[in-house]
């Protein structure tokens, strides 16, 4: 079926547009010409996208460098849009597009001018919004697809990211004060080892979380320093000289989050360092997840040839074949996110030493893949908190029994009896099968009331012996 349509121009000349399209002739040749993923840009940057003109359109009225009325119209175009469930429907430029995002600002533009024109209709002058000369005043693709990307990416990070960690380190405090006075065999090598207690081995996954939220928190402020005001190269040009203050005050009000224009414009456009330290601290994060997860796996795994230590809560049919198996999907899961989130991280990487001259010319890529890191791993973190460290239930017997058999308590005898004698103790306690303190009774001369104070597990894990 063909689709009616319309003729739009741009500079280039006549476009067919589709005849209903809120865009016009530039978002038409990038539907056109690129149609390589079909993937639009996020719906994250698009809403940031529509933020930013809003607020450059504010900054403009007060710097008196648009009417009032095409400002005002355009604010209330970008507002109407944010509350429109089909929103997307008008966006549709795909992620590998060029590598500035001229594309997606242009979609912008050309979307608020359609609406903005149509707000202005029932006036006593008729006025046609213009996608350049207005919505786009005072700016360039060059220092507001930078500037969006860093919004987008401050709004995740402050609104998703941050809470969601916060709610997997309160679960593992909580989980420290139900469950972290149990003893259990501490294993380095995945080989069995002195013995700590469940809330010690906890609490390092929560200070591996705790630092996490820190370095992110700490770069938070450099994601809130914008490129706007640069315009094409860093000079400013075509842009009112307080526009770039006046813009982060409006954008400021309009998001709750506080902006400030970069220290050097140059910079901004040039190169995308910022979004490469937050990426790498997202990778951090996927790294902290991922060993956190595998350590559930192990623990949980059995229930009867594995360690078995604890349960997590069942959650579906582990298996098409196997009845009653049950796995650790949520584990699995989050360690799928923490993959994609380091591979995100390398395509950042790349994306980011690719500021050529005066512009970055890969912003589509790094601030798709940035906002995707963000978003998975603030729903893996919060999973992980929610499905997996909350309910799971302890093994204290298989707990106990492991430790009961655990040669290498005989580490706590070292300095009564020195290493060697210790270590064959050991070496006969695996091979007989039988408790340390069996075999350490007769091969010492300790008795037996002193040796089970010596080898207590309790005592071991406070480092006293």
């Amino acid at each position: 079926m063909i689709k009616a349509t319309r003729i739009e121009r741009d500079s280039m000349g006549d476009v067919a547009v589709p005849i209903d399209a809120l865009y016009g002739a530039q978002t038409q040749r990038a539907v056109d010409n690129f149609a390589i993923s079909r993937h639009p840009m996020p719906e994250r940057f698009v809403r940031a996208l529509l933020q930013q003109k809003a607020a450059a359109a504010r900054a403009n009225v007060s710097l008196e460098q648009l009417p009032a009325d095409i400002g005002q119209a355009i604010d209330r175009a970008a507002a109407q849009l944010l509350q429109d469930p089909q929103l997307m429907t008008h966006f549709p430029v795909e992620v590998f597009q060029t590598g500035s995002g001229t594309s997606s600002n242009m979609n912008a533009n050309e979307v608020l001018a359609t609406l903005a024109t149509r707000l202005l209709a029932g006036g006593p002058n008729a006025i046609t919004v213009s996608p350049n000369d207005h919505v786009n005043a005072g700016q360039s693709s060059n220092d507001s697809i930078p500037t969006v990307l860093h919004v987008s990416a401050a709004q995740t990070l402050q609104g998703e990211l941050l809470p969601a960690l916060d709610l997997l380190a309160q679960t593992l405090q909580d989980k420290i004060q139900s469950v972290g006075h149990h003893v259990k065999t501490g294993r380095t090598h995945l080989m069995d080892a002195m013995p700590l207690r469940l809330g010690q081995e906890l609490g390092g996954w929560l200070a591996q979380v705790d630092a996490r939220r820190a370095q992110l928190r700490a770069l938070l402020p450099s994601v809130c320093e914008l490129a706007q005001g640069g315009t094409a190269v860093g000079t400013g040009i075509n842009a009112h000289p307080d526009f770039a203050r006046r813009f982060c005050e409006e954008l400021s009000a309009l998001t709750g989050l506080t902006f400030r224009p970069a220290p050097d414009f140059f910079a901004a456009l040039s190169a995308q360092d910022t979004a490469v330290a937050l990426s790498g601290a997202l990778k951090g994060v996927a790294v902290t997840l991922m060993k956190i997860s595998n350590d559930l796996r192990w623990m949980n795994s059995g229930p009867l040839a594995g360690l078995a230590e604890i349960e997590l809560h069942a959650l579906q049919p582990g298996s098409s074949i196997m009845p009653g198996k049950v796995n650790p999907v949520i584990p699995e899961a989050v360690t799928m996110v923490c993959a994609q989130v380091i591979g995100h991280d390398a395509a950042i990487t790349i994306a980011g030493q690719s500021g050529n001259f005066q512009l970055n010319v890969m912003l589509p890529l790094i601030a798709t893949n940035l906002l995707d890191s963000l978003a998975l791993l603030a729903a893996a973190s919060k999973a992980l908190a929610e499905q997996a460290i909350r309910d799971f239930k302890v093994n204290v017997e298989g707990l106990q029994h492991a430790l009961a058999r655990n040669p290498i308590l005989v580490t706590a005898l070292n300095r009564e009896i020195g290493y060697l004698k210790a270590a064959a103790i050991a070496k006969r306690a695996y091979a007989e099968k039988r408790p340390i303190l069996d075999v350490a009774e007769e091969m010492t001369e300790f008795d037996r009331a002193t040796l089970q104070q010596m080898l207590d597990p309790a005592k071991l894990t406070d480092g006293g012996l």
